[in-house]
């Protein structure tokens, strides 16, 4: 199996991120890639060694001080002041799994050869890559407009011998690091250090993660709902191809074909019903599920165009003889399409955690609260409060991050699109997700166990049996804390093929 990936003009997608991801692929650069960037950086140091003029962020101060000429003996100096000056990141430490995701994502970016680093400050970043050297970077510093300054500055000081670093479970000084591996710090070059810290990746790298896990839950979703709606002794109609036909959006007619395959062959969906409707909670589980379907879709294609973009500034375009100050680091598409994730992943959470309140509510032949000889035994009781404890908390976080703006840098950067905290903001979130669709499958498991001897699907059987193994039936009251986090465990380590994820 070929373990590596060349970075290329050839665009990312999810399937390739997360294939280089789960298989610990190494880095490479393409030869295309290597000739764009050591082109561009030629073009940059004849572009200096002519012009007299002042270029904004080559041989200027930055944000508000771009009026303020640099001399050209201070140019690597200002790169490093740049970079150290803007390490004002603070809170929570970023997840490793973000933290790679943002060096390969800012590797992609530099490789298309309009950024004007050097080839060796690129190579670097290769190696932290490879070696799964991963800068500490903090959740908070970031206004997603020019750039993602801060977090940007902690992800890139360890090429100065600066800041720390996670390698080998240990927490490490950068200088420590490189005197282990024997390197030499980089000296960086005019524009450099604005390269390094303009650019999304930390709205990118969490997006992209939040996507993988959003994809995930969205299958589990119907999974999960599929077996409530077995467990309610739920009706096959509205999961109809025709009624889904005459409103054909995507996601609502992918959700239908799935709960039709999931429960092909079951006993229960196929007995005769004493009701004649099902709450909106299982009825509409195609039109809620699908409409979170099809904003995943939206906010792939916004993300799956940013991570395949240059994002610093300026951008210098060697063939044209141009270098342009611009804004291509504003995350507002990102911060737009993340809020909008929020509250599509939001909806997973509210309405699992409805079909929650229905299969403990002693209906349809089921014990109430899901236990034998209820009263002595409070059973499912309080999951179901900690279900709707966590939905109320999701609705707050799902209020729009990028509908707020503050000013600064002395007014310069007038208008920012707070796309950082809306992605942090949609990690907790989707983690969130994760914890009651987990109480939900706790909950339908031990509800169907009431349907015996009536079998379900044999795909759900099967499924249930893997699940059962770690969270088996509760017959009277225990420590539930226990259970549910076992089913978080389930949940999070179940691999999914990624033809499943993303057709």
């Amino acid at each position: 199996m070929n373990n590596i990936h060349y970075i290329s003009s050839n665009p990312l997608d999810l399937a390739t991120i997360q294939s280089i991801i789960l298989e610990e692929k190494q880095l490479e650069l393409s030869n295309e890639a290597i000739d764009k960037i050591e082109n561009c950086r030629a073009y940059l140091d004849d572009k200096l060694k002519a012009e007299t003029q002042p270029i904004y962020g080559i041989n200027t101060g930055f944000g508000s001080l771009y009026n303020v000429k640099i001399s050209k003996d201070n140019l690597t100096k200002l790169q490093e002041n740049l970079m150290m000056s803007h390490a004002c990141g603070t809170g929570d430490v970023v997840p490793n799994q973000v933290v790679k995701l943002m060096l390969l994502l800012k590797i992609q970016s530099l490789s298309y050869g309009h950024s004007g680093v050097q080839l060796q400050t690129v190579q670097r970043l290769i190696a932290f890559f490879n070696h799964n050297i991963l800068p500490i970077v903090y959740t908070q510093g970031s206004l997603g407009a020019s750039g993602d300054l801060a977090p940007l500055a902690h992800l890139s000081l360890p090429l100065i011998g600066k800041g720390k670093v996670w390698y080998k479970d240990a927490i490490l000084d950068a200088e420590d690091l490189n005197t282990f591996f024997k390197w030499d710090v980089i000296k960086l070059q005019s524009k450099e250090g604005l390269a390094l810290l303009n650019g999304t990746q930390f709205m990118s790298a969490y997006g992209i993660y939040l996507l993988l896990k959003s994809y995930k839950l969205s299958y589990l979703a119907d999974l999960i709902g599929s077996i409530s709606l077995e467990a309610f002794d739920g009706r096959i109609e509205p999961f109809d191809e025709l009624i889904h036909l005459v409103r054909p959006h995507n996601g609502q007619l992918k959700t239908a074909e799935r709960i039709r395959a999931f429960v092909e062959g079951s006993e229960i969906i196929q007995q005769e019903k004493q009701h004649v409707q099902d709450p909106y909670s299982f009825r509409c589980i195609p039109q809620v599920h699908g409409a979170t379907k099809d904003t995943l879709a939206f906010v792939e294609k916004t993300f799956i165009t940013e991570i395949n973009s240059v994002t610093d500034n300026p951008n210098i375009f060697a063939k044209e003889d141009k270098i342009i100050s611009g804004g291509n680091f504003h995350g507002q598409p990102l911060a737009l399409a993340l809020d909008y994730l929020k509250i599509a992943m939001s909806e997973l959470g509210n309405i699992s955690e409805r079909r929650v309140f229905q299969l403990v509510s002693g209906l349809r032949g089921l014990p109430a609260f899901l236990v034998d000889n209820p009263g002595l035994n409070s059973g499912f009781m309080i999951p179901q409060y900690t279900a709707a404890s966590i939905v109320s908390a999701n609705k707050q976080l799902a209020s729009p991050a990028s509908i707020d703006s503050i000013v600064s840098s002395n007014g310069q950067e007038d208008h920012v699109s707070m796309g950082a905290n809306a992605a942090t903001q949609a990690y907790s979130l989707i983690h969130n997700v994760e914890r009651v669709l987990a109480i939900e499958l706790f909950n339908a498991s031990q509800a169907l166990c009431f349907r015996l001897p009536l079998q379900s699907s044999s795909f759900i059987e099967s499924f249930l049996q893997s699940y059962r193994v770690e969270v088996p039936f509760v017959k009277e009251d225990e420590v539930l804390h226990d259970d549910i986090e076992a089913s978080i465990i389930f949940i999070k380590h179940l691999e999914i093929d990624s033809e499943v994820l993303f057709d």
